[in-house]
């Protein structure tokens, strides 16, 4: 049928080396549909391997139309064993070229810098404090560029630039 991944995503991981020996029986999901799962999984705030596989099933019908997906959703065990082994400087690499797209695609669209106290990180038992982190958000692509952990009531700008 072929895949229907938007180009730019496709063109810009197209090179990325796929970790898994060619020659495996189960190697069952095609790399493009477990990295377009993955990232917009996280992009959607997806947290670990179950979040992006509950992701994954919660939007296969509309994920059907972009992707091959010739066994259904992949589980959480071949997300974690397939990105687990990629090149990390090769997906960043690629990663950076696809935002950097996605940027002047845009004109340079204006990136927001937000910064939040995570929920239930504060630990009474070890008294460890709450984590407070900085997002930088590009709206006009929807995407978060980076985060950062910041101290508590520290200048957020300061710490990003």
């Amino acid at each position: 049928m072929g895949m229907r991944v938007p180009a730019s995503f496709h063109d810009h991981f197209a090179t990325l080396t796929d970790p898994r020996c060619p020659f495996a029986p189960n190697n069952r999901h095609l790399l493009m549909d477990i990295l377009v799962i993955a990232v917009c999984a996280v992009i959607s705030g997806a947290e670990g391997w179950e979040d992006i596989e509950e992701y994954g099933k919660a939007n296969a019908e509309w994920r059907g139309d972009l992707l091959d997906l010739p066994h259904g959703i992949p589980g959480h065990d071949t997300f974690r064993r397939v990105l687990s082994r990629v090149a990390p400087e090769e997906l960043t690499q690629c990663f950076i070229a696809w935002t950097n797209a996605r940027s002047a695609a845009s004109g340079g669209d204006i990136v927001s810098i937000d910064g939040k106290t995570l929920r239930h990180a504060f630990d009474r038992a070890t008294s460890t404090a709450a984590l407070h982190m900085v997002s930088a958000w590009a709206s006009a692509n929807r995407v978060v560029l980076g985060q950062l952990k910041v101290e508590e009531k520290s200048n957020e700008i300061r710490q990003v630039s």
